[in-house]
């Protein structure tokens, strides 16, 4: 990497050199591996997907070319060998629900990106046969979330290059119109039915629309959708810490610093709030934050993992070349190096100016964030995944935090962890609130109250058998930070039993870097006036500021039932 300029970036050190010199390191790195015709890159690793070693090849190619294309360097070349070859009878065919069409996306992007350098200079044979086989994405399939996006992406080149037009209209327009049942305001999907919240949102729901009509030229496209993004930005950046880590919450989170593809593309549409010199502060630190922790290993090559391999972050779909859809990270290469978002001086990022506890409505968040140490909380009354998954169903995620085998961040009813049927009950300032169902049934409703990194975690079980256990759990220990909980109410250690009717259970929490902080006791005093087992509790929270504020617990029908239960400040 080229020396650090601390005089332009002074929080990261990093330059568009910095970002030139990754691309380039990252693909000589996959050269090796392609294969003799240059259609598939077959990657070293055990982890094979779900869709096989041909599929996986295939993601190899596809995600790498992408990378490629933002930096448009001389590599295209060896993906035009590969194209032809690929096309000839090498690649998978596109269909119903397949992983070739998530590839077909990324080459079809890719294509259209640097169109005078690749695709003008191919035989027309081969352009015939790519644009058929791309073809088979205008009409395949996708799964009801982020994948309705890519016979988009496909539809928008071809329609572009004058291939079947009207049925690469008819998908641009399917899948756009589909994306619409989604979109919940304020700049947020779901990631298809449900509540699955997470990076999807800014990689895959803001990156395939903003880019399409960008290179459409489609001035009301980009307005509707620029306008979204611009607006998703303002949640988006909370999610980094200081030390440039994104939020680990979700899934595919071996993409990582493919988190930083919607600051950029912002930047390069001119839909973002935020300034060049926050923009590039976010990516860098990102960007760095993965490069100095072990993501890229002796060979080059990104591994399967969060900082270095780690199997706990991957799902049945991950093969050996899925970390490299980090590439979308790259998107910001379009930008010329005199554009300002290169040569504006770095400027803090949210981590970097102010505490703050901020509530994000549509995914029903509240972000806490400690600038001491740059720590980012998400405090989760919103997000499920269809099944039971860590990294969607706990109560609290971070920016130096994993989800444990121990079930952190959780109200464990009986023996059973499960969080499901999340119903998000508002948040506001400085708290949120929620209600799911718990293990036998029994409905949990949840409150924290944040200030600083102290936090007051309030849950009423209701629906249980007298006398079953309950245990709340606070945030996971890791390496340079320490977590703390704080038995206030009904609560032994993390652990109580249910009484009759509703029960109450109270807890303080906090996860921290400071070295010394102040001990919880002493940070928040807590209240609780009501009868167990009736229908109405008041939390008072009270800080050393002086600043106090009380959370009535009700049931509104006058009786404490499992499923009637609601929190709000009064």
């Amino acid at each position: 990497m080229p020396d650090e300029d601390r005089t332009l970036s002074p929080y990261t050190g990093y330059t568009r050199a910095h970002w030139e010199a990754a691309a380039d390191s990252l693909l000589a790195a996959v050269a090796p591996y392609a294969t003799e015709n240059g259609a598939l890159y077959h990657l070293p690793g055990a982890h094979t997907s779900w869709s096989g070693r041909l599929s996986d090849g295939l993601e190899g190619y596809a995600r790498t070319l992408l990378l490629a294309a933002f930096r448009r360097d001389e590599a295209l070349e060896r993906y035009a060998d590969g194209l032809a070859a690929g096309t000839a009878g090498v690649w998978p065919r596109v269909e119903d629900r397949s992983q070739p069409l998530v590839e077909a996306a990324s080459i079809a992007l890719a294509l259209r990106l640097t169109r005078p350098l690749l695709w003008d200079r191919l035989d027309d044979g081969v352009r015939q046969r790519a644009a058929a086989w791309l073809g088979d994405a205008l009409t395949a399939e996708p799964w009801a979330c982020n994948w309705e996006l890519f016979p988009v992406t496909v539809g928008g080149f071809l329609a572009e290059v004058g291939h079947e037009p009207e049925a690469s209209r008819a998908a641009i327009e399917r899948g756009l119109e589909r994306i619409e049942e989604w979109y919940v305001g304020d700049g947020w999907y779901t990631d298809g039915p449900g509540r699955a919240f997470d990076y999807y949102n800014g990689w895959a729901m803001h990156l395939y629309p903003v880019l399409h009509a960008w290179l459409a030229d489609d001035t009301r496209l980009l307005d509707l959708y620029g306008g979204r993004l611009s607006r998703h930005l303002t949640d988006y950046a909370r999610l980094f810490g200081g030390d440039g880590a994104p939020m680990r919450q979700g899934r595919s989170l071996t993409y990582r610093f493919a988190t930083t593809a919607p600051l950029w593309l912002g930047a390069l549409t001119g839909r973002t709030p935020l300034s060049p010199g926050e923009t590039r502060r976010l990516a860098s630190g990102a960007l760095r934050h993965f490069l100095d922790r072990g993501a890229v290993d002796e060979r080059g090559l990104l591994t399967l993992g969060w900082h270095g391999p780690d199997e706990t972050v991957l799902q049945g779909y991950s093969g050996p070349a899925s970390p490299y859809w980090a590439s979308k990270a790259f998107v910001g290469l379009l930008l010329p190096p005199d554009h300002e978002v290169w040569t504006a001086r770095e400027e803090p990022g949210p981590a970097d100016r102010a505490d703050a506890v901020t509530p994000v409505g549509p995914p029903n968040w509240l972000l806490q964030t400690t600038t001491s140490d740059g720590l980012v909380r998400l405090h989760n009354h919103g997000s499920e995944d269809v099944r039971y998954d860590p990294y969607y169903t706990r109560l609290g995620y971070s920016t130096a935090t994993a989800p444990s085998t121990s079930y952190d961040n959780s109200v464990i009813v009986g023996d059973d962890p499960s969080r499901t049927d999340i119903e998000p009950l508002g948040a506001g300032d400085g708290w949120v609130a929620s209600r799911h169902t718990a293990g036998g049934g029994a409905r949990v409703v949840n409150l924290v109250v944040a200030r600083g990194a102290v936090e007051v975690r309030a849950h009423l079980v209701a629906g249980a058998a007298q006398g079953t256990p309950v245990r709340v759990t606070g945030w996971p220990e890791d390496d340079g930070v320490h977590a703390e909980l704080h038995p206030a109410h009904n609560l032994s250690d993390s652990a109580g039993v249910t009484g009759p009717g509703a029960t109450l259970f109270v807890a303080l929490a906090r996860l921290t870097g400071e070295p010394d902080p102040l001990p919880l006791t002493e940070s928040v005093s807590v209240k609780v006036e009501g009868e167990e087992g009736q229908g109405e509790y008041d939390v008072r929270v009270s800080w050393p500021s002086g600043l106090s504020t009380c959370f009535r617990f009700r049931a509104s029908d006058g009786r404490p039932s499992a499923s009637s239960w609601s929190v709000k400040p009064r």
